[in-house]
């Protein structure tokens, strides 16, 4: 049976690697600097940064005022104290134009040690080029298909490595470098790619709870079971509104489809000062690397959130605008355990939660992929015909029961993947078997 089908599933791991090639040396070359995001930024932005301690801090609604006021106009969306005594505060400002900017203060002197516009930081740039390849939402589902295509070529790919009965672990779990042309280049492509093969396909679904959509059904699915959000994080009943965390602040992924309760601008209080919201938050117990997101309406609420390093140490907090109380207290102890596992995943994949032993093996990962694609690419060129693709024979997936309802199940689990199975059974039918060039040169 394997000898059978090893040809149809051979032609489809071709295709698709070349397919994926350019886009899978994106994401694997920008994955492997963003893992370093936070040791590039702290050299990039070391003189922002870094202060020396001194007595006292001014107050931090003295700091927002002369962030504002350095700015020009706009409105104060966010502040952030530094985590120590030697780290500057920043306040984020959207100017008049519209433009996202952090000012970074020193909370000793008031002095402004410089003005960025977000959009324009490095690693904005190479997260956007990773996660959406620069080009928004249409960019956000071609790397989730990219993403769940690689998923269906390490399953192919393990099965044309799957040792035959009589192999032995030369060619299997080593590289026979003594031998010689197409023998070394088939097992510099397999051989790697078995031993990253579990890595990567986490960091490939760790990377798509991201994604717009196969991640946003995630996170519904995670909080209609019932793993999601308890009630007893809200003071209060748990609030019954369309607003939730991500729409008014840049929030854990655990706490994005929380529900906001709402402040209430009838109360006749007036909005409470950001000292007074800092004294909240550090009363609150939480890793000091936090932001305050101010509220963006009369109902909103300011909503401390924190992205530590380790999952274990994040929280989601909203504070009544106007009182100043604590109406909602979302931690990684609240997680059910799909969001514990999620939160993990995350910090995991993002290099942050085991420290540098994390960084290197991801960053291990990300070149074994890029020696993938590489040997893979290099290994059909120099195999391949003149004028033809050296693929196996075309052979009709009807024929094989089993495989299409692999790739059914597929399809169900990862729905782009289904619509690009419709995508190429149109394009197969309706263009290429009608094409006497194509034909030849795909092996029908």
């Amino acid at each position: 049976m394997k000898k059978q089908i090893q040809p149809l599933i051979w032609r489809w791991h071709l295709f698709a690697g070349l397919i994926l090639a350019p886009f899978l040396l994106i994401i694997a070359i920008t994955g492997a600097i963003y893992l370093f995001r936070v040791d590039i930024e702290e050299y990039i932005y070391k003189d922002y940064y870094n202060i020396e301690a001194e007595s006292e801090q001014l107050p931090p609604s003295d700091l927002a005022f002369t962030a504002l006021n350095t700015v020009g106009s706009g409105d104060i969306t966010r502040y952030r104290p530094g985590e120590d005594d030697t780290r500057s505060a920043e306040v984020g400002i959207t100017d008049g134009d519209g433009e996202s900017l952090t000012v970074f203060i020193n909370p000793y002197n008031r002095e402004v040690l410089g003005i960025i516009n977000d959009s324009n930081r490095p690693m904005e740039i190479l997260a956007a080029l990773h996660s959406e390849l620069m080009a928004g939402t249409f960019g956000d589902r071609i790397v989730e298909l990219v993403a769940c295509w690689t998923i269906i070529m390490l399953i192919s790919g393990l099965f044309l490595w799957f040792p035959k009965a009589k192999e032995k672990i030369k060619g299997v779990f080593t590289i026979r470098f003594n031998k010689a042309g197409r023998i070394r280049r088939r097992d510099l492509h397999a051989v790697p790619a078995f031993w990253i093969s579990g890595g990567l396909l986490f960091f490939l679904l760790s990377g798509m709870l991201w994604t717009g959509f196969w991640g946003t059904g995630v996170q519904q699915l995670t909080t209609a079971s019932g793993a999601g959000y308890p009630p007893s994080i809200w003071v209060g009943p748990a609030p019954e509104s369309e607003t939730v965390a991500e729409d008014i602040a840049d929030v854990s992924w655990a706490a994005e489809q929380m529900p906001v309760a709402d402040s209430d601008p009838s109360s006749g209080f007036r909005q409470v000062s950001i000292d007074e919201v800092i004294k909240t938050a550090d009363a609150a117990d939480t890793h000091p690397s936090y932001d305050i997101f101010y509220p963006a309406s009369p109902e909103g609420v300011f909503t401390l959130s924190v992205f530590p390093p380790k999952a274990q140490d994040e929280a989601t907090i909203h504070i009544d605008q106007y009182t100043g109380d604590v109406i909602a207290d979302y931690r990684y102890d609240n997680y059910g355990p799909l969001g514990k596992a999620m939160a993990l995943a995350i910090t995991i994949h993002k290099g942050l939660e085991f420290g540098l032993l994390n960084q290197i093996i991801g960053v291990i990962i990300c070149l074994g992929l890029i020696g993938m694609v590489i040997t893979g690419v290099y290994m059909w060129w120099k195999r391949k015909p003149k004028g033809k693709s050296g693929a196996p024979k075309a052979k009709s997936i009807f024929e094989f029961k089993g495989m299409l309802s692999v790739l059914i199940i597929l399809g169900l689990i990862f729905p782009l993947v289904g619509l690009s199975l419709i995508i190429l059974f149109l394009l197969d039918r309706l263009i290429i078997r009608n094409n006497e060039k194509l034909r030849r040169w795909l092996n029908y």
